[in-house]
This record gives C-alpha cells, structure tokens and sequence, in this order.
C-alpha cells in the first residue's frame, strides 16, 4: 500500500511540473505540434517505472528534454532512446536506432547499418583497411562479434568488427552501470552492443552534424566520454619510458632580455 502511495505521488507530482507553462513551452519549442504527445509518453514511461519513479520527477523531466531537443521518442518499445535510473539519478540514453536516425538526417549517408554476427558467418578480417567477409553461413545461434557500416553518399566507405569479447571488454571498462544488477549490458548485451559499435563508427569516421555532435554530448549516461576513452588510449599506449634530456641555453648578450 505505501509503495502504490509513493507511486501515485511520484506521478502526480510529475504531471503537475509538465503542466506548468514554462515545462510545456520548452516541450513545445523542441517539438512544435508533437510536443503533447511526447508528453504523454513520458507520463507512461515514467508511471509503468517503478526504479525510475525513484528519481526526482525534475530531474526526470530535464533528462527527457534532451530526447525532446533532439526528436527522439523515449518510448522502450520504439529503441531510439530511453531515460534510464542509475542509482537513483535519471539519465538520458541514445539507443543504436537513435544513433542511425540521426545519421540519416544529415543527408550524407547512403548505408549505415550494424548487426551481430553468428558463428560461421565471418570469414576473413582486414585489419589494414577494416573490411569484414561475412559470406560465411551461420552454423548456429552462438553470437561470436559485431559490425557496422557505414557508406556515405560520396563514396566513404567504412566497416568496423569487434569481438563479443572486446564489446565485453570494453563495457567492463568504460559502463558506469555495467556491474549493476539492471543494467541494460545484463538485460539486453547485443543492443548495447550495437549501440557500441555505431557510435564508435560515428565519432571516428562519421559525417558529424550538429545535432549528432549535440547527440553525443548529451549521451554520456552510460558509458564514459570518448574524450576520456582517447585519454586512456593515449595513456595506455604511450612510450612510459622517461627519457631525460638535458638542455642548455646559451645567453648572449644581444641586446635588452625579456
């Protein structure tokens, strides 16, 4: 009974903040004419969500505007993006179908896909140019990588093939959530992983809008900035050997030093 109680006052509490005119003029500027019936969305998925009804309907709300300001449906069923609890603070997350509808938007892109691949499907790697021989026939339903692609208008063309072993590696590394009991890495692996590998193609080799660039900046519930990813790369990767240079300047007296 308390439960239902606190539920109930979550909602109601959400509803009132939407019905303020600030609230929905914000909604209605991302929007226009879709703004109510982003809203009415939002109600559902914040109502049928027990964790995230844990969260502060304002903050709910502030994370929800993001997928507004970038017309993306937060609906679940849908993949494109989702509010997601993460210890008690909502956050804002772009599905892999998001990241390939906003893609598409540029106008640049002929093909952009990603998929997982089973075993029997791979037949060679090119680790040179990138390129992935997936003639292969599956032999079963054991999911052994990932891939995506893209291949824009002017001809670009670029495939990229991780390992389920190396999307696992680097979700352990890089997922603030991946340890948690309701992460999405334990309830749904492969569309992270997709997720993964999509915007990874996009940040290294995509034609970047505006709005992917605010897309990326704007999806940071999950995993680490790529920013702080580059970091560890550099660290991780770099000569750790000191080498000690001893310089000397000699001053001559040419004139006035500053």
């Amino acid at each position: 009974m308390t439960n239902a109680l606190a539920t109930t006052s979550s909602v109601k509490k959400l509803r009132a903040i939407i019905n303020t005119e600030s609230v929905k003029e914000q909604f209605r500027n991302a929007l226009a004419e879709n703004a109510p019936l982003f809203i009415a969305s939002l109600i559902d998925v914040y109502g049928n969500d027990k964790y995230l009804q844990k969260c502060e309907p304002q903050l709910v709300i502030m994370e929800a505007l993001k997928a507004a300001t970038l017309k993306l449906p937060i609906n679940k069923n849908l993949g494109f993006a989702y509010i997601v609890p993460y210890k008690d603070e909502p956050q804002f997350q772009i599905g892999y179908k998001g990241y390939i509808q906003l893609a598409m938007r540029t106008g640049q892109y002929k093909y952009i896909n990603a998929d997982v691949v089973y075993e029997g499907e791979l037949k060679g790697h090119n680790k040179l140019t990138g390129e992935v021989d997936l003639s292969g026939d599956a032999a079963s339903d054991k999911i052994i990588g990932y891939f995506a692609y893209i291949e824009t208008i002017n001809g670009f063309k670029k495939p990229l093939y991780w390992t389920k072993e190396k999307v696992t590696e680097h979700a352990k590394r890089y997922s603030k959530s991946y340890n948690s009991n309701n992460s999405a890495w334990k309830t749904n692996f492969d569309e992270m992983a997709l997720k993964t590998m999509i915007r990874n193609l996009l940040s290294k080799y995509g034609v970047m809008s505006v709005e992917l660039m605010n897309a990326f900046s704007a999806d940071t519930g999950d995993e680490r900035s790529y920013e702080a990813q580059a970091e560890d790369e550099i660290s991780s990767n770099a000569n750790g050997e000191v080498i000690d240079v001893d310089v000397t300047v000699e001053s001559k007296n040419e004139g006035p030093g500053f």
